[in-house]
């Protein structure tokens, strides 16, 4: 470790990123690709500090490992903040996840005193399980796991068409209802394990960037009220390493006094049958396997099928 050099992340740092990660993904397989701009998104997040609370590995021009903190826009009790980072396959075993890990507990610390320093501090890492060598890095941490989530894939082979409950009209994404969009997901989320509020920062970083497809967006509406919404989103990364085109339902939230009235699986149906129709290959989701609400078993009648699981390690700090 002593002939890399260590400094925080900057916005600069997008296409070294962008090869880090991509190199992690021929060894870990979990389907994540990147282009330097979908990195950039992540370097300019509203909520990740990275003068405080990033810190990269460099070996020359190549990243050999990250590290940065996203804390939440609020807390109330318990602040969770995101510990999100990696190692180039050709640098693994020598100490550098174990360093990065630390340094990213000790940022968390940090940022957690600056903005929510009267709630409970709790470093969250969510990973695919099968990433070699991970839950051995974490558990030698004091990160325990507190949470599963599943990756789910639908192969549009077969999509029905949508069904809108009576009452209901289904409306496309525009610039004129996007904030419906956001204060539907904001009030649903309310009841989502682990969920805060989005500003309308965060959600022009997080959702309508580069990789939003308003074509298979939609929201619910009942008598001009928003019921229910859906985002889908995609990467051209992946599209390009893999040659398949997914469609991936980044946020479905239905108020909770419209719930068990089929807002979600009207919404599913209609972003499944719109991915069909604009030549997607695929559609995904990822859910809480502990979810109340009865999302897995929603999500498994309108045919998608679990490919991935992913586990939430949290430290109480």
């Amino acid at each position: 470790m002593h002939d890399l050099a260590w400094r925080p992340l900057t916005p600069q740092d997008a296409q070294a990123s962008a090869d880090l990660l991509n190199a992690m993904e021929t060894v870990d397989g979990i389907g994540e690709n990147y282009t330097a701009e979908d990195t950039l998104q992540e370097l300019i997040d509203p909520y990740a500090d990275l003068e405080r609370a990033s810190l990269a590995a460099f070996d020359g021009d190549v990243m050999a490992g990250y590290v940065k903190i996203r804390f939440k826009p609020s807390a109330e009790e318990v602040h969770r903040v995101f510990l999100d980072g990696g190692v180039h396959p050709g640098y693994r075993r020598r100490g550098i996840g174990g360093a990065l890990v630390d340094a990213g507990v000790a940022a968390a610390k940090v940022v957690h005193e600056l903005h929510h320093p009267s709630a409970k501090l709790v470093v969250d890492v969510n990973r695919p399980e099968r990433i070699a060598g991970l839950a051995e890095l974490v558990r030698s941490r004091g990160f325990v796991p507190v949470r599963y989530f599943q990756r789910m894939e639908h192969s549009l082979g077969v999509v029905d068409g949508p069904v809108i409950p009576e009452g209901f009209r289904v409306e496309a994404w525009s610039e004129r209802n996007d904030e419906d969009f956001r204060k539907v997901r904001n009030e649903a989320y309310r009841d989502y394990w682990g969920a805060v509020p989005m500003p309308a920062d965060l959600w022009r970083n997080k959702i309508t960037n580069q990789t939003f497809r308003p074509e298979a967006s939609f929201l619910l509406r009942e008598a001009g009220r928003a019921a229910g919404m859906l985002v889908t989103m995609s990467w051209d990364a992946d599209t390009e390493a893999t040659g398949v085109r997914d469609a991936h339902f980044m946020a479905i939230g239905t108020l909770r006094e419209y719930r068990r009235r089929g807002v979600a699986s009207a919404l599913m149906g209609h972003a499944l049958h719109a991915a069909a129709e604009h030549g997607y290959d695929r559609a995904s989701l990822n859910v809480d396997s502990a979810d109340p609400s009865g999302a897995f078993g929603v999500f498994e009648k309108a045919g998608f099928i679990s490919s991935m699981r992913y586990v939430r390690w949290a430290l109480e700090v």
